[in-house]
């Protein structure tokens, strides 16, 4: 008798992306469970039109913290996670549906994306190796490690690769793409002040190049065209904003907020009042985290930490 499944769709005003994602799953998942942080647009009008899914709801803080709380209310043994702007293909399904069928040999599986920057497929540089681990079982895989930047780990360690690729429409405007860079940056950045890393030269000159040259020449990038350089000049940008709010964190003068509200601006400031800058860094850092955001734009995931950037694994190099 084959496993169950159960499909995982984390989501907040997905009005676009829901029905096709909800449909791609349609005769491979024995249930279909879409886990709402808030949507205020038309989502959930539309998954109840849709019918056959059931729907919970709660608050957003971070990723790996609210898909910890939605996989243990997965009604069947295995889950799929799929964010609302991926979509499972056909040949992906019956590879999953085999999968269950004999009895899965591993406790997890890796997933490869097929990325689209702006809805034009990418097919070399970075992206072209970007995988996700979105297919266990309910009871051995949760995500850890520190806020948005978790990823899954399987408790037995088993696990292996499907053949088949998810799509995955990763940014559909410049303006989504910067917002991302924006939270994620400032949110690696005041990971890394905790941690005790300083700012150096040599990251700011040569950290936003070398990623270009990595993911343009040696990854051949060049061979998507237009399309390669935009992915690699941005995948750069966002190499550099993470060094330079890192460098914010240390050396900026800011004015501070006289209401009192602890951000990230306001280290230099408060570390005067006798914190030290690390707890005051720490809590600037929980401050980004917990700022609500569209429950889909914070996985791969990381993908995978999960970067906002598709990198080969749902960590950022």
């Amino acid at each position: 008798m084959a496993e169950q499944l159960t499909a995982i769709i984390p989501c907040k005003n997905e009005r676009a992306n829901i029905r096709p994602c909800i449909e791609s799953l349609r005769g491979l998942a024995d249930e279909i469970l879409v886990a709402d942080s808030g949507s205020t647009d038309e989502t959930l009008e539309i998954v109840r039109n849709l019918g056959g899914c059931r729907v919970i709801s709660r608050e957003y803080i971070n990723s790996g913290d609210f898909k910890n709380w939605a996989i243990p209310q997965a009604s069947h043994p295995w889950v799929l996670l799929v964010d609302a702007d991926e979509r499972v293909t056909p040949a992906l399904a019956n590879e999953i549906r085999a999968q269950l069928e004999r009895g899965p040999e591993q406790d997890g599986y890796r997933i490869f994306r097929d990325n689209h920057f702006l809805g034009h497929p990418v097919r070399h540089g970075s992206w072209a190796s970007d995988n996700v681990l979105r297919f266990f079982r309910r009871d051995c895989g949760r995500y850890s490690g520190p806020s948005d930047h978790g990823r899954i780990r399987i408790s037995t360690q088993r696990v292996g690769t499907l053949r088949e690729h998810l799509l995955h429409y990763t940014y559909w405007s410049y303006d989504q793409m910067f917002r991302k860079f924006q939270r994620y940056a400032k949110l690696q950045a005041g990971e890394w002040y905790v941690q005790g890393r300083r700012p150096s030269v040599v990251q700011l000159l040569f950290r936003a190049p070398l990623r270009f040259v990595r993911d343009y020449v040696l990854k051949r990038g060049f061979l998507d065209g237009t399309v390669g350089i935009q992915v690699a000049a941005t995948s750069s940008i966002y190499c550099f904003l993470k060094q330079a709010h890192l460098w914010e964190l240390h050396y900026d003068r800011t004015q501070s907020d006289p209401e009192g509200t602890v951000t990230l601006s306001r280290i230099a400031a408060g570390a005067q009042s006798g914190r030290s800058t690390r707890s005051i860094a720490l809590s600037a850092t929980l401050d980004v985290i917990a700022k609500p955001v569209t429950a889909g734009d914070a996985d791969s995931q990381p993908a995978s930490r999960n970067s906002p950037y598709p990198v080969g694994r749902e960590t950022d190099p």
